[in-house]
Order: structure tokens, then C-alpha cells, then sequence
């Protein structure tokens, strides 16, 4: 079985899945930032893009080639794969299509690159299940609200106390079970909290409490993540993130200060994540940092002939 080969080879990337079954939480805005972070330290990077329908985390990584291309910048960029949906008359026959396309992709990243960073759909599907049970690490962007709250738990409508787990927290129990049984490795699940709300407000304080009720009956950690900031939708045209050069040769504009925050809040959250990083991708790091440092120096002739 798929997963249980990627499992138990001991050479597998590890496996970084973004899921919320609620669009518009920032999966893939955050997908992206964790690709082009594990790449800027020097690992090898893969991503897949499961939501074919929408393909957010797709159009974002083909914008970043683009401009790239266009500024004469040297951008990051992952090894990617989108899997098409199949939408033919058969349930059956499109999960077999979808499977073997999945299967293909990930034969080809393997063994050979560090980290594969999969984007899900904010949707229940087949694929969206699979990518879950395989994840080493689990992130789940979630909005700082209530609405977005109710795919994880219910809430009493008196005191707003948590009463019981929703649809997603107990497909991720169901995931996690599958791994346990499989390898019996632990999925590291976070839960990051995007878009807060103002400091001290009784809608963040009470989303809060409630999120720390489940993570302590679930097991999840529970981090801040992203505020609402308008760099982060003007990033997407041109694929960038606030882990980028912040000059108005990369940005197509001036800097401002929130582009500054932007990038702490970022760098705060991938700390959280404690991702892997592999002693070879850092000395990739480190080479490549300094081989761009002196590039663009005049060759030492003495040097060569000495």
C-alpha cells in the first residue's frame, strides 16, 4: 500500500500537510512559506497541490517562476505536482486515477528530496484523507472566529464552553490512528491561528479558550500565526512571500514596515513548527549564501594562476 511504502523506508521525505475542510483559512499561503523557508535553508523541496479545482497553491508557485523570470530574480522554487481530478461517471474509477497519479507523484520525490509540502482542499475527498494519514506534520491554518472554530469542535451556546469534537478534528483522530497503526510514529498536529483578532478582545479570548480546551483533549499544539495584513494577498500575483528579499526590485514596490512585521509573524510561526531540517541541506545553505555573495566580484586572476 502506498502509504505504508512511504512509511517505512527509512530515505522518506518527510511530509509537511496543510488541511482545513473551510477554504479561505490561508493553507496555501502558508504552504508556500514553509516550502520557500525549508528552501532559502538549503533542503530539497517538494509540493503538491491536491485542490485541482481551485489549484490556489499551484497558480501561486507558477506566478513566482513567472516573475522571477520577468525581474531577473533569483526566486526559490519547489519541485511541483498537481493532480488533476477525475470526475468521471464512477466513484471507484476516479479514486483509482487519482490515486495512481498520487502514487506517481510521490515515486518520483521520494527519496529523492528532503521535505514534501502538500496542499489539501477545503473539502472531505479521498486524496484530502490519504494526504492526512500520511503527514508527519499537520498544520491547519484556522481564522480566529467562530465560524471557523466549528470544524474543529461545538461550543454551548450559554457559555460558550466546548461540548464535543467536529466533522474534521475527528477525521484527523482517524488519521492519526491510521499512522499510529502503520508505523507507530506520532502526527504532529498544530494548529496555527491566522488572522487575530485585536489584543484583548473578548472574540480572541474566548476563541482561545476554546481551541486550548481541544488541543489538551486532542493532542494538537495551538500557535499564533498570521494577522490580517494586506501584503500577504498582494505576495500572490507574483508568487512572493515575506521570507523574500523586502526591496523594490523584488516587491515591484517600495517597502513598508508591514512587510517587515509580515515577515516576523512568519518567522515566528515556522520556529513553532520544528520542521527537520538535514545537516547536508544546511551546508547547501551556507555554500549557496556564499557562493552569491562573491559572484558578482571580479575574478581574482592571481588567485587562479597561484
Amino acid at each position: 500500500m502506498l502509504v505504508q511504502a512511504i512509511q517505512e523506508s527509512p530515505q522518506s521525505a518527510h511530509v509537511v500537510v496543510l488541511g482545513n475542510e473551510k477554504g479561505g483559512s490561508g493553507k496555501s499561503t502558508t504552504a508556500l512559506h514553509i516550502a520557500v523557508a525549508l528552501l532559502k535553508a538549503g533542503q530539497r523541496v517538494a509540493t503538491i497541490d491536491l485542490d485541482s479545482r481551485q489549484k490556489s497553491f499551484t497558480h501561486y508557485i507558477e506566478n513566482r517562476k513567472a516573475w522571477a523570470e520577468r525581474a531577473g530574480l533569483r526566486l526559490e522554487l519547489p519541485t511541483h505536482f498537481c493532480i488533476e481530478r477525475a470526475d468521471g461517471p464512477s466513484v471507484e474509477a476516479n479514486e483509482a486515477r487519482e490515486f495512481a497519479s498520487f502514487s506517481q507523484a510521490i515515486a518520483k520525490i521520494e527519496h529523492s528530496h528532503d521535505v514534501v509540502v502538500i496542499d489539501t482542499p477545503g473539502s472531505d475527498s479521498y486524496l484530502m484523507r490519504l494526504a492526512h494519514s500520511m503527514a508527519d506534520t499537520l498544520v491547519t491554518p484556522l481564522n480566529d472566529s467562530f465560524v471557523d472554530f466549528d470544524v474543529l469542535g461545538t461550543l454551548d451556546q450559554t457559555d460558550f464552553s466546548v461540548t464535543g469534537e467536529s466533522h474534521y478534528a475527528r477525521m484527523v483522530r482517524e488519521a492519526r490512528r491510521q499512522r499510529r497503526l502503520i508505523d507507530g510514529r506520532l502526527l504532529d498536529w498544530i494548529v496555527v491561528r491566522n488572522r487575530l483578532s485585536q489584543l484583548g478582545s473578548r472574540n480572541k479570548r474566548l476563541v482561545g479558550e476554546g481551541i486550548g480546551e481541544l488541543a489538551r483533549r486532542m493532542g494538537f499544539r495551538s500557535v499564533d500565526g498570521f494577522a490580517e495584513r494586506v501584503v500577504f494577498r498582494e505576495f500572490f500575483p507574483r508568487g512572493l512571500t515575506a521570507l523574500d528579499n523586502l526591496d523594490e526590485a523584488t516587491l515591484g514596490t517600495r517597502p513598508s514596515m508591514s512587510h517587515v512585521t509580515a515577515r516576523e509573524e512568519v518567522i515566528g510561526l515556522l520556529n513553532t513548527l520544528h520542521l527537520p531540517l538535514c545537516e547536508n541541506g544546511k551546508r547547501r545553505a551556507a555554500a549557496r549564501a556564499e557562493w552569491y555573495s562573491v559572484m558578482d566580484q571580479p575574478l581574482q586572476v592571481h588567485d587562479v594562476l597561484a
